[in-house]
């Protein structure tokens, strides 16, 4: 187990030293300038050059990326090109309300993907596995921010106004001193990741449920409820969990748009507006700590895999 974990982390580090060039290759051949995005249209060329040397802009790439990944292993991330100040002032804020967003959608989605999957296997072919399947395929064709100014629609503007169509927080106000902006946008990822992990977890079920050790198991006269629990969820667990992991790094880094919609101060709205400043210390830093996010979400479902299976456990 340990061993394992050992070589999960060192593949771990290495994919994300790989992530991080390719992120640094990929924000420098964006096109236009920081520094023209800076100064402006108007600037002369002489100002611009300044403002590179001043950047290190005009530095080769390969110095340029040395220099970024010494910085972080010393734990400074670079400074805004457009406030100036620290990334992680700008970052670490913005971090939080994406873990709070994070957290509030995982302990709502997850147990209702869940319970509605394992209700549709237990129930297969009848009218609430009819009826759930028919919504949730119908749910998974809809784009998330049509989802969301559904929502708005319905909850904040022409049917029912009962919440805030976006989440703007007074200076110096928390996401969590307002709970109210975050229910919209809780909702719409509930309805994005509910389809696949609901629809995963009735799959697996059905699957371990028609097994020989399940048949056998009704054959010793053992109750339903018992074979369920004790037999055919837990081996059916495995790829929940892996669908699970995948969608917690989809909340932290994939609902840029559904952050862009609300308004709700997090990683995603921060990272349209860096890269529409091209603001690149904060782009590179936003997208190292999605991948950083993704790695340890893979191996902590790699962890529960190996814990639920003996097989793999000797």
């Amino acid at each position: 187990m340990w061993r394992h974990l050992l070589e999960r982390s060192i593949y771990g580090l290495l994919t994300l030293v790989l992530i991080s060039a390719l992120i640094f290759v990929a924000t420098n051949v964006l096109p236009g300038d920081a520094a023209r995005a800076i100064l402006g249209r108007s600037a002369t060329p002489e100002a611009v050059a300044a403002l590179q040397a001043q950047l290190g802009l005009d530095r080769p790439l390969v110095a340029q990326y040395a220099g970024w990944v010494a910085d972080i292993l010393h734990g400074n991330l670079g400074n805004s090109v457009v406030t100036k100040g620290p990334v992680w002032d700008l970052v670490g804020p913005r971090l939080t309300n994406s873990l709070v967003l994070l957290a509030s959608t995982s302990l709502i989605a997850l147990p209702l993907s869940f319970a509605v999957g394992i209700l549709m296997a237990v129930r297969q072919g009848k009218w609430f596995d009819n009826t759930a399947n028919g919504f949730l395929i119908g749910t998974a064709g809809i784009p998330e921010f049509v989802l969301a100014i559904v929502l708005i629609l319905l909850l904040s503007t022409q049917v029912l106004q009962l919440l805030p169509p976006t989440a703007v927080l007074r200076p110096g106000q928390t996401v969590l001193q307002n709970p109210q902006v975050l229910v919209l946008p809780v909702m719409t990822l509930t309805l994005a990741i509910m389809p696949y992990l609901s629809r995963l977890i009735r799959a697996s079920l059905i699957d371990a449920l028609a097994s020989e050790y399940v048949v056998t198991a009704r054959l010793k006269g053992l109750p339903p409820r018992l074979i369920l629990l004790r037999h055919a969820l837990r081996n059916s667990l495995v790829p929940s969990i892996q669908g699970a992991a995948l969608s917690l790094a989809y909340i932290l880094g994939g609902a840029v748009v559904v952050e862009y919609i609300f308004q709700y101060p997090g990683l995603g709205s921060a990272l349209q507006s860096a890269v529409s400043q091209r603001d690149l210390y904060v782009i590179q830093a936003i997208v190292l700590i999605f991948a950083f996010g993704y790695i340890v979400f893979n191996m902590i479902a790699d962890m529960l895999t190996i814990l639920m299976t003996p097989r793999l456990r000797s």
